[in-house]
């Protein structure tokens, strides 16, 4: 078709594509595309990391992706398929460019109870954009040039492709082919759609005559990379700024206009400025469950504007009085362009008021960010964090409690700082922050997650240990999963019995000899004092660290102010 083809095996074209677009590790269980990994060992210098577990992979290539914007590969045979399909959910949920790659069933022998065999394409279905069978060798160059084009095109988000052979073994067959790569889909975002003036004119006539105004930043600002643009319309326009989980890194926590993470997993002062505002700006989010508070923050039939890549996310949930589609930096930077910087002064009251909101929030958790409480309280990690956290630092941070506290308690210092969160899966932040290493080995990589979220992928410890995948890991051990202690004391009646504690709580363990024994490096932290020494320790190791800090089982992450 390109007239540049010569023969060559699967594994040849499927190495050679990858080094073609930029991919530098894949994270994979074996045994899949065998023929692949042998041919890349002389034709590339892709890392091949073998892991413990798919769903780890799955994670792993979320990690990278996020922190780089390129796609992350993650590999599994037939009989794992269904779990990296499991993993794809919080790609899927976060829109994180990840290609998945399996091996899957032959025409020759289907129905015949080949060893393994399950029909698994439609357990992608849900999880990806796109999802697709390999089953001609000639058909490799073209699809997966569409894995990559779908991958980062417009929201991005995961795609599927299953290569025929239980362990992907048609990539050993030769065909006539042109591994022609396309670089403007190596990574996030390839087009940046121009909206209409009149949608920008109308937007921002909202925006400008609005005297209590409120931005809402989601994960689409980061995904297009519009912090900067974000910041400078808050600032020529002043307008508070409160973010969702995905978009926390879009402005500095330090910042005057920054309010903080909204919804439920939250920071008081955030929900309390959104459901103070007379206009919400919602850019680059869509406006769900989490980000709103279940649409209590702000209340449905607040005015609103939405400003997204995706045309079907505009007005979803909220009603507007403006939609903009398009690309989020090529929006706000229009925005600024034609902004009437004089309409600011009719908001300085407005952003007063956001800001004594903001002391107000500090001052009532000052005691628990500076307790020297012992077992230690998780909100004095975090503002060791806040302090400590090196300026060009990735924070990658687990759900549940994870989530709540490092959303609602920790503050970004520098713009250059990133921070990845996980879209709902316990577990998730180990191993994409491994992912998120390999992406970026330059940048000091923190993860937060507690000692439910460890057990998880415990295993990908000896991973990193063994490809020497230095992030830190900090783990909350309070030995519960004690977010569910109010859940369980609601269905009890109010008090659960002694008894019912054991549906979440564990065995009291110290992570950090655990992580000795697997080859990484190990800390236990017990008193307050001692952790901003032990994380200084652990950014200096040049090693993989499980900093394991001893909490409070009975601290509990403050609920959803509305």
């Amino acid at each position: 078709m390109l007239g540049h083809n010569r023969r060559m095996s699967g594994a040849e074209c499927l190495a050679d594509m990858l080094q073609g677009y930029a991919v530098t590790h894949v994270f994979h269980v074996p045994a899949v595309l065998r023929k692949t990994f042998a041919v890349m060992e002389t034709r590339t210098d892709i890392q091949r990391l073998h892991v413990h577990g798919e769903k780890a992979a799955a994670y792993m290539a979320d990690g990278y992706a996020r922190a780089s914007g390129k796609p992350g590969i993650c590999m599994a045979q037939v009989i794992g398929a269904l779990n990296l399909a499991a993993g794809l959910r919080d790609a899927w949920l976060a829109h994180s460019p990840v290609i998945a790659m399996t091996g899957g069933r032959d025409p020759k022998t289907k129905f015949r109870k080949v060893y393994q065999e399950i029909d698994d394409v439609p357990a992608f279905d849900p999880v990806t954009k796109f999802n697709a069978t390999v089953d001609d060798v000639a058909r490799f160059p073209d699809m997966v040039r569409q894995a990559f084009r779908v991958a980062t095109s417009g929201t991005p988000g995961p795609v599927h492709l299953q290569f025929r052979g239980n362990e992907g073994q048609i990539d050993a067959e030769e065909a006539e082919m042109e591994p022609l790569c396309e670089p403007q889909f190596v990574r996030v975002p390839p087009f940046r759609p121009r909206p209409d003036d009149a949608s920008i004119a109308a937007a921002l006539a909202h925006l400008q005559n609005s005297v209590r105004p409120v931005i809402v930043a989601g994960g689409g600002v980061r995904a297009s990379g519009a912090a900067a643009e974000l910041v400078a319309l808050a600032q020529a326009l002043a307008i508070p700024v409160a973010t969702s989980l995905n978009g926390k890194d879009s402005i500095p926590g330090n910042h005057p206009l920054s309010v903080g993470v909204v919804g439920s997993y939250s920071r008081e002062s955030a929900n309390r400025v959104v459901n103070s505002a007379d206009l919400v700006c919602f850019i680059g989010t869509e406006t769900g469950g989490m980000t709103t508070h279940f649409w209590t923050v702000p209340k449905i039939g607040t005015p609103a504007i939405q400003i997204d890549i995706e045309a079907q996310a505009i007005g979803r949930n909220y009603p507007l009085v403006a939609g903009v589609n398009g690309d989020a930096k090529v929006i706000l930077a229009q925005m600024l362009a034609t902004a009437d910087r004089t309409s600011a002064q009719v908001r300085k009251p407005w952003v007063e008021m956001a800001q004594k909101i903001g002391r107000e929030w500090s001052a009532k958790y000052r005691p628990v960010l500076a307790s020297e409480a012992v077992p230690i309280r998780p909100e004095r990690i975090c503002a060791e964090l806040t302090r400590h956290m090196p300026d060009d630092a990735i924070a990658v941070v687990d759900t549940g409690h994870a989530g709540m506290w490092m959303g609602g308690m920790f503050d970004l210092s520098s713009p250059r700082q990133s921070y990845l969160r996980s879209a709902g899966h316990l577990g998730w932040a180990f191993p994409a922050g491994l992912g998120a290493k390999c992406a970026c080995p330059e940048r000091p990589v923190v993860v937060f997650t507690g000692d439910a979220g460890l057990w998880y992928h415990i295993a990908e410890i000896e991973t990193a240990a063994r490809w020497r995948i230095n992030a830190v890991i900090v783990v909350n051990n309070n030995a519960s999963g004690n977010q569910s202690k109010r859940g369980f004391d609601r269905v009890y009646g109010g008090t659960q019995t002694e008894q019912a504690r054991e549906l979440w709580t564990f065995s009291k363990v110290n992570f950090a000899r655990i992580a000795q024994d697997m080859g990484a490096a190990g800390m236990r932290v017990e008193k307050p004092g001692d952790f901003a020494p032990a994380l200084e320790r652990a950014l200096r190791a040049n090693r993989p660290v499980i900093l394991d800090v001893v909490t409070d089982i009975d601290a509990l992450a403050p609920l959803a102010v509305t």
